[in-house]
């Protein structure tokens, strides 16, 4: 464990005086970096007012303006919005909705969830009963978990063209199990924690079309992907499509404060209030906290306001440039990038124990995991530091991996 100090740009900084370069946002949630003026006015302007107040028959201004700004700015016709407090209980919400819109629409029996396989959705019970089968926890828990059905992992890579062949085993699972089926989930584009892999965007065009054709709704899980982290705004954009349910989170606050949402259409909320309870049956006690919502307007507005596009744009050839000279090493099986996202997949798992402290003396903070050394660095990060960072990440997998 290494104790942190203080945080500051794209900085962190140890209690035993040493400075790291953050190559992960906090779990790819802080894109402004940390102690942005901005954001800190924002948090301690909301305290002056109120840092909580229950969202059950009661609302507030922050919660209203970033509602309608969220329904803006992700794909029509997501029109309603749902607060909650973590990515895993925003996908949690969207199972729920999914399963209350079933029952509102006549179709009870319709109470499964399709997805597909090195896909990651949050580690709740049911965020983990859609998680790879294989690579998720499913094997700690297999007596607690649903059983859902899988299809394997999108194909082809970003970039490439979609076939049929590519979505022949999605779309056979979708007409055999019609009748059961409430929703399919997936992270559009990018398998985040999951994989670190990027799929065509004609793949994800093809489900949304296989998802009308049976009726069944999509469920766009943008947690790790919205706000940019693509290169576009939310991952469903690179496909031009939009999903009947999609879970924000993440860089959404700008990494200050946790909170998440879960929009979906004017049809789903009303078959969800079509159902026998009348309402929606959820309500978190933290739901619509003005303090994140207040921060969380911040952040959405610096982020629009700025060149973001371009400064994402910098960061996938930098980082493309940086990790480059992975591809020659003998251990690496593939180096990738997208957006504000860099991966080395080596040929076997990295021994954390010894790959993170010597990342921790080359001056940067990337946390691996599996076969994965990756980076999401903050969209502020200059050149010269996206240089250090990928090359100490180069040196740490040249120095520990065979």
């Amino acid at each position: 464990m290494f104790p942190v100090a203080s945080a500051s740009g794209v900085r962190l900084r140890l209690t035993d005086g040493r400075e790291l370069i953050d190559g992960m946002s906090s779990w790819w949630a802080a894109i402004h970096g940390y102690a942005h003026p901005v954001l800190d006015q924002a948090v301690r302007a909301q305290l002056d007012d109120m840092a909580h107040v229950m969202f059950g028959g009661l609302t507030h201004a922050p919660a209203v303006t970033l509602a309608r700004t969220l329904v803006e700015i992700t794909p029509s016709p997501l029109t309603k919005v749902f607060f909650c407090d973590s990515g895993s209980v925003a996908v949690e919400i969207a199972i729920k909705m999914a399963l209350q819109y079933a029952r509102g629409r006549g179709r009870p029996e319709r109470t499964k969830l399709l997805t597909v396989r090195r896909g990651y959705h949050g580690d709740t019970s049911g965020a983990m009963a859609v998680c790879d089968p294989d690579t998720g926890m499913h094997h700690l828990f297999t007596g607690l978990l649903p059983r859902h059905l899988f299809a394997e992992a999108p194909q082809p890579d970003f970039g490439e063209p979609c076939e049929d062949e590519h979505v022949a085993g999605i779309a056979r699972l979708l007409d055999e199990h019609r009748h059961e089926i409430a929703a399919v989930i997936c992270e559009p584009i990018v398998q985040g924690a999951g994989a670190m892999r990027f799929y065509a965007a004609g793949w994800l065009a093809r489900l949304r079309e296989l998802c009308d054709a049976h009726g069944v709704l999509l469920i766009a899980d943008e947690i790790a992907t919205g706000f940019g982290r693509s290169g576009e705004l939310f991952g469903c954009d690179h496909a031009g499509i939009s999903p009947d349910i999609m879970c924000v989170g993440k860089a959404m606050t700008g990494g200050y404060l946790s909170m998440a949402a879960t929009l979906c259409t004017d049809e789903v909320a009303d078959g969800v209030c079509a159902s026998e309870a009348g309402v929606f049956m959820h309500g978190p006690t933290f739901m619509g906290n003005p303090l994140a919502a207040a921060v969380a307007n911040a952040s959405i507005d610096l982020l629009l306001s700025g060149p973001w596009r371009s400064r994402v744009g910098d960061l996938q050839t930098w980082l493309a440039d940086g990790l480059a000279p992975a591809r020659a090493l003998a251990g690496v099986a593939d180096v990738r990038t997208l957006g504000a996202i860099g991966v080395i997949e080596t040929r076997e798992p990295v021994d954390l124990r010894v790959i993170q402290p010597l990342l921790v003396d080359l001056g940067v903070w990337v946390r691996p995991f599996g076969r994965l050394v990756y980076a999401m660095p903050p969209y502020v990060m200059t050149r010269p530091d996206v240089a250090a960072l990928t090359a100490a990440m180069v040196e740490a997998v040249a120095r520990t991996v065979r």
